[in-house]
């Protein structure tokens, strides 16, 4: 293992993502065992990998958190991430993908493009990260290398073309011709230490011509200078150097995507890796990262170099059995040594660096320093979590953090006996300090602790954890909604006056306020239009601060109210009288008096739904959707046989969904779904809402 530094142009900083059972976490495995980090390849369903070492992930065969691994492989360190497949935690991969340059995405070659390769594509777009598609299992029955490329143009890019091509079909795969250099590389068992360089079988050599013909076509289009070169001199005009270079520029552009396929548990990942060192960028090819300046708001650069001042953002928290508490970060410039001190300026706090390691998933290995381009864990960061820039105390800078959405489901949760209650807080405070879409609050009227998570999954995996990590017994009740409400009627005004006069100094605050409805998902808007000081500046805050907290509390079931512009335009105030307080409580009655008169409405969580079914099955699950006040949006032909239903289902009638659909297709459907939208709801299932609310 090398100890020495790598240089930042020899840094790969990557994530593996795909759908769930793609193969990411097989994938990796492999990867580690080619690079000399594991001496033999850990199986899935047999719980043996390095990534996936929570209890909760053996057990399951999926992966919950983002773990991250170094490697080492031609002279080119790799810090990987292997990400979760489940919608759940889909802000796992979001959260990894705000601070990787480059991912591999893995498709199942028996099923190509499934919808949650959708999401994980459409966050590496959100945030411009070049990728190289890797599509796995095509040596398995139904693997079938081109109908998955299909599905890749047909539902993510048009521009994602075939770097190498398989050798061989199904249970022959034993190999691939790589279409720059021209030459077969070939195996006799998957177990292979190493590929066998050679020519390309003379029956795939017209079809090898044509893709690289379609590859360096492509490629060229995005760099002018190669172009030119190619224009000139067509194909044989370029070398294979001109070539190499072309098709890493075009990559570089987050715009084209080589493809390759092959057993992610072969010896077939080693030109996966040759992929991401010679095609994927450094953090140098990245460039300069931005922020802000906390006092300033002055624009900041930083470039990715040691020479910089050290500016990093914590992308996860977690919680380790041995070492307690530790902040993963990017650093994007300067360097760290451990024993310093740092600012948290999203916080404005100093933290101590206890101590610096390099992560190996779930062992780890302590390093004095980590400089611009790395990706390592800090112990001993008392206040810092997800989304925190880290930075050197006198050059500040406040780095983009990550938006998280707002959870959809909710139970309640109380420990079984008085002993577990202690315990069980602490829990679920460590919890929510790893997990940014996991909250907590206590109902005020029952006084029952509600927890809120991204669906069923992951509320039963964290109740799990808590019970096996911090040994917290505990009951959950049913799963429960998040309603919201909203209004539908603009330029209501309204007035909110607080007057009290009890012996001595009294209390007075006046407003009027203008309430309109907000675009769908933008939030809550505070406009003061106050002139001429009818309402002194000192008081607008209380006004706005009395207004977001009777926001909490909708008129209707008493759900938060949403996407609402409140303007602040005329009012009064006392010499003597008027106060904070008085502002704040007149705030919170012109707002409960405004919803009131605007229309008020419930809206519920709509849920994006992806079914996969085999096609005698189809009318039993489309019948199931509609019974659910479901829309049935899309049916696609996936393969043979197998079809794909997407529907728009409120989430009020899903909860059970995954086993009730097991039950009805014999075991051979599969579901995910993801919030969509929030809409709303219907008048004589809101009354049943109410009705229920109210007892």
């Amino acid at each position: 293992m090398p100890t020495k530094k790598t240089a930042i142009g020899k840094v790969r900083n990557i994530g593996i993502i795909a759908h769930i059972d793609a193969g990411k976490t097989t994938t990796t495995e492999g990867i580690l065992y080619r690079t000399g980090l594991k001496h033999k390849i850990g199986a899935v369903h047999e719980g043996e990998t390095t990534t996936d070492w929570m209890a909760q992930e053996r057990e399951r065969g999926i992966t919950i958190v983002s773990a991250a691994v170094t490697c080492y492989w031609k002279d080119h360190q790799i810090n990987i991430i292997d990400t979760p497949g489940h919608i759940d935690f889909t802000v796992e991969v979001e959260r990894s993908l705000r601070v990787l340059d480059g991912a591999v995405v893995v498709f199942d070659g028996k099923m190509g493009v499934e919808s949650q390769s959708e999401t994980v594509w459409r966050q590496a777009d959100k945030y411009g990260v070049p990728r190289v598609c890797f599509i796995n299992k095509i040596n398995q029955t139904g693997g079938d290398f081109y109908k998955s490329l299909d599905t890749i143009h047909a539902r993510l890019s048009k521009h994602a073309f075939p770097i190498h091509l398989p050798i061989g079909f199904e249970q022959s795969v034993n190999g691939v011709v790589d279409l720059i250099n021209m030459k077969a590389y070939t195996y006799k068992e998957f177990t292979d230490h190493e590929l066998t360089e050679g020519e390309i079988p003379a029956d795939m050599l017209d079809k090898a011509k044509k893709y690289r013909s379609l590859l360096i076509e492509n490629a060229v289009a995005e760099d002018e200078s190669m172009l030119e070169k190619y224009l000139e001199g067509g194909e044989d005009g370029m070398s294979i150097d001109d070539v190499k270079h072309a098709v890493r520029y075009a990559t570089l552009t987050g715009k084209f995507f080589p493809v390759t396929g092959g057993d992610g548990r072969g010896v077939i990942v080693e030109k996966v890796l040759d992929l991401v060192t010679e095609l994927l960028p450094s953090p140098e090819d990245r460039g300069s990262t931005w922020g802000l300046h906390p006092k300033s708001g002055d624009e900041t650069e930083r470039k990715p170099n040691e020479t910089e001042p050290f500016a990093g953002l914590a992308f996860k928290i977690a919680t380790d059995p041995f070492v307690g508490k530790l902040a993963y970060f990017r650093a994007y410039s300067g360097k760290l040594k451990s024993g310093s001190y740092i600012l948290n300026s999203s916080t404005g706090e100093k933290e101590r660096v206890g101590r610096i390691v390099r992560m190996q998933a779930d062992k780890r290995e302590d390093v004095d320093e980590i400089g611009a381009g790395d990706i390592a864990a800090i112990v001993g960061l008392k206040g810092t979590t997800t989304g925190n820039t880290l930075c050197e105390q006198n050059n500040p800078i406040v780095l983009e953090s990550i938006t998280f959405p707002e959870p959809p489901v909710s139970i309640a949760i109380e420990p079984k006996t008085k002993a577990d209650q202690e315990k069980m807080s602490l829990a679920l405070q460590r919890l929510a300090e790893e997990d940014p879409t996991f909250r907590i609050r206590v109902d005020e009227e029952t006084g029952q602790t509600i927890i809120s998570g991204m669906g069923e999954l992951h509320l039963e995996i964290l109740v799990d954890r808590m019970k096996r990590e911090f040994k917290v017994e505990a009951n959950i009740g049913q799963p429960q909604v998040a309603y919201r409400e909203t209004i539908r009627k603009d330029g209501v005004e309204v007035q909110g006056k607080f007057i009290r006069q009890s012996g001595g100094r009294g209390q007075y605050g006046d407003v009027w306020l203008r309430l309109s409805q907000n675009e769908a998902g933008k939030g809550f808007e505070f406009i003061n239009s106050i002139k001429g000081g009818v309402i002194p500046s000192e008081y607008i805050p209380a006004v706005r601060k009395g207004i977001e907290e009777a926001m909490s509390n909708g008129v209707i079931a008493g759900y938060p109210v949403v996407d609402i512009k409140t303007e602040l335009y005329d009012g009064s105030y006392h010499e003597v009288d008027s106060s904070e307080m008085a502002f704040s409580i007149a705030g919170s009655m012109a707002l409960q008096e405004g919803v009131k008169k605007a229309q008020p409405t419930l809206l519920e969580p709509i849920m994006k739904v992806v079914v996969v079914t085999p096609e005698n099955f189809m009318g039993d699950v489309i019948g199931d959707l509609n019974s659910k006040r479901g829309r049935v949006e899309s049916m696609e032909d996936l393969t043979q046989g197998i079809k794909e239903i997407t529907a728009f289902v409120p989430l009020g009638e899903m909860f059970g969904y995954t086993t009730n659909l097991r039950s009805t297709t014999q075991g051979r459907a599969s579901s995910s779904m993801e919030l969509d939208h929030y809409a709303d709801v219907p008048a004589h299932v809101a009354e049943a809402i109410i009705a229920k609310k109210g007892k």
